[in-house]
């Protein structure tokens, strides 16, 4: 497996997001899913968006609380997809498990980088 380059996380976040957005269309149309889907694209995005941010923190403490906003925000996009999955907004099954799944990655990825930076603390 390759190694992450410095910007190969950034990447992912945005194709993540990226992903969100060009898929919005494959879901039920109504108020509830307007109403998820425009939370998801908010949280999804605003994971890279803070993720850059980190890149650029002034201490590794200022790092961390950097990447624990970028995490949770993919947590909340976690949850949001989970609840269109459950209420059956959901119409093209396998793009949404791409997306799961990428989401489901990237939280790893926070989690395990966030305890690393603090364990180098």
């Amino acid at each position: 497996m390759k190694s992450l380059k410095k910007y190969d996380l950034q990447e992912r976040l945005v194709k993540f997001s990226a992903m969100i957005i060009m898929n919005t269309s494959l879901l039920e149309t109504n108020y509830a899913s307007q109403h998820l889907i425009k939370q998801l694209i908010r949280s999804s995005t605003a994971a890279a968006l803070n993720y850059g941010e980190a890149q650029s923190g002034e201490s590794r403490k200022d790092f961390i609380h950097k990447m624990k906003v970028s995490l949770k925000e993919l947590r909340e996009s976690q949850v949001n997809l989970q609840i269109l999955a459950e209420a059956k907004l959901v119409r093209d099954r396998e793009n949404y498990n791409n997306i799961k799944k990428e989401c489901n990655e990237l939280v790893a990825i926070f989690t395990s980088s966030i305890k690393t930076t603090k364990l180098k603390m």
